[in-house]
């Protein structure tokens, strides 16, 4: 079944690209596993030498990759440019830290020697989603490279320009040829894919549902899993935060990439004494965003990607207002081409309402009003997921105290938004999935963490010694 590249801006087909064949397939990850054997050989130096050269390329490159993102999703192009430059920076910086992050830990342990090697894996296949289409693949892509691996690709099925590209990125930065490969095929190949024995593991940031399918199917390969899944995150606005602050950062997290991210702000949880005022705030905030075409400059909400998930996102909206939910901005489909959905602040919200209950991938906050900070922890960790969380306050303490003994989820960020950063484990707990990407944590999901003792002849002297 071909693969389409529309503009979702004006639902025009830019381009279609044939599915490759499962013997295309087959053949892709022979080749990609033989660029492996000779790949995990060279030196980190060699290595971090090309992905140094790949950050310069995206660099380089970064209006040109920002437009592309922009005509195949809809990415607004100033978010877009920004995101081709934050994967150069993700390059830089496991080429930089890749030898430290890798370097054998020595272990004490009575023996003449033992120490801890990290070893690359083999082939790693990543499924990735088509919302952050570089910076996804790249968060993958560079730290699984520089540990020695090499990886295929299955991206979204409507971002196929953008998956071609991320493998002329590292074709032109001198890669072994083969060794990052794009597997142009749709949802249904995947389990094939992971059924190959040359695939050592797998990982994949996208939907609840997905994450169940893949995770299901390699745990039946005994293959690791590395799983980025949805987010509802909640922002805690308590009786002490800076409303006029609170209000635009809020608005800056929920729209991001035209709020379709997992780890967009979602749920806001007010303190019943401020709610007013930050809803007021907050709408006038929503509503200075200016919604348009992807490639102006001045476009801060582009369209959603598809129209099929603007249209699921408006029935969640009508679901939530036909349950008692008031609407204070935006909520209803805009006239015209294009998956566009106007920034939408819905207020009144409660258990049993999409808005409450689920994921809203797509520019629309809830307001939900609390009593006290009890009840403001209790919302937040009252749902399914666990990707971030924030919390907005005056004292710092209680915001640090609350964010890291209160709040269930993998990133909680005090008086700003949850932005994933190389430096710092990235994922998420509960129905948001396993596993760790980014910073060194990310680097060791894809290797083998090898025990190595040298002994001289004699046993240790430890209680464990002659124990399994």
């Amino acid at each position: 079944m071909p693969l389409q590249s529309i503009n979702p801006a004006t639902g025009e087909t830019r381009e279609t690209f044939e599915e490759i064949s499962a013997e295309d397939v087959r053949k892709a990850i022979e080749e990609a596993n033989a660029a492996w054997k000779d790949w995990r050989r060279r030196g980190i130096a060699e290595r971090a030498h090309m992905m140094r050269k790949a950050a310069d390329i995206l660099r380089e490159g970064a209006r040109d990759y920002g437009r592309l993102m922009s005509e195949e999703m809809g990415k607004p192009i100033a978010q877009a440019v920004a995101e081709a430059e934050k994967c150069a920076w993700c390059c830089d910086y496991y080429a930089d830290n890749a030898g430290m992050f890798l370097a054998p830990e020595i272990v004490e342990t009575g023996h003449r020697k033992s120490l801890v090697t990290f070893k690359p894996l083999g082939v790693i296949l990543a499924v990735m989603p088509w919302n952050f289409p570089f910076w996804q693949a790249f968060r993958f892509a560079a730290p699984s490279l520089m540990a020695g691996n090499a990886a295929v690709l299955k991206h979204a099925s409507n971002v196929p320009a953008c998956a071609l590209a991320t493998e002329d990125v590292f074709r032109k930065a001198g890669f072994p040829e083969n060794l990052f490969r794009t597997l142009l095929i749709g949802s249904g190949a995947v389990d094939e894919v992971i059924e190959d024995p040359l695939v050592r593991a797998v990982t994949l940031t996208g939907s609840g549902a997905a994450g169940r399918a893949v995770a299901s199917k390699a745990g039946g390969a005994l293959k690791k899993t590395v799983l980025e899944l949805g987010g509802s995150d909640g922002y805690l606005v308590l009786e002490d935060a800076d409303i006029a602050f609170a209000a635009e950062t809020a608005a800056k997290g929920r729209l991001i990439n035209s709020g379709q991210s997992c780890i967009a702000a979602k749920r806001f949880i007010v303190h019943e004494s401020v709610r007013a005022a930050f809803e007021e705030a907050f709408v006038e905030e929503m509503r200075k965003a200016k919604m348009g075409d992807p490639l102006s400059e001045d476009t801060t909400i582009g369209p959603m990607a598809r129209r099929d998930l603007r249209d699921a996102l408006h029935r969640q909206v009508e679901d939530s207002l036909a349950k008692g939910a008031n609407c204070l901005l935006g909520g209803s489909v805009p006239e015209g081409p294009g998956a566009y959905y106007p920034p939408t602040v819905l207020s009144g919200v409660k258990p049993g309402m999409p808005a409450y209950d689920e994921e809203m991938f797509g520019p629309v906050a809830a307001v939900i009003s609390v009593a006290d900070e009890a009840e403001a922890v209790k919302v937040a960790n009252d749902t399914v997921f666990g990707l971030g969380g924030g919390i907005f306050t005056r004292d710092l303490e209680r915001g640090e105290r609350l964010a890291r003994e209160a709040v269930e989820a993998g990133s909680v960020f005090v008086n700003a938004t949850v932005q994933s950063h190389p430096k710092l484990p990235f994922g998420g707990i509960k129905e948001s999935g396993y596993g760790r990407e980014l910073s060194h944590y990310g680097i060791k999901e894809f290797v083998n963490i090898k025990t190595v003792v040298v002994s001289d002849g004699s046993a240790p002297e430890t209680p464990s010694a002659q124990s399994e």
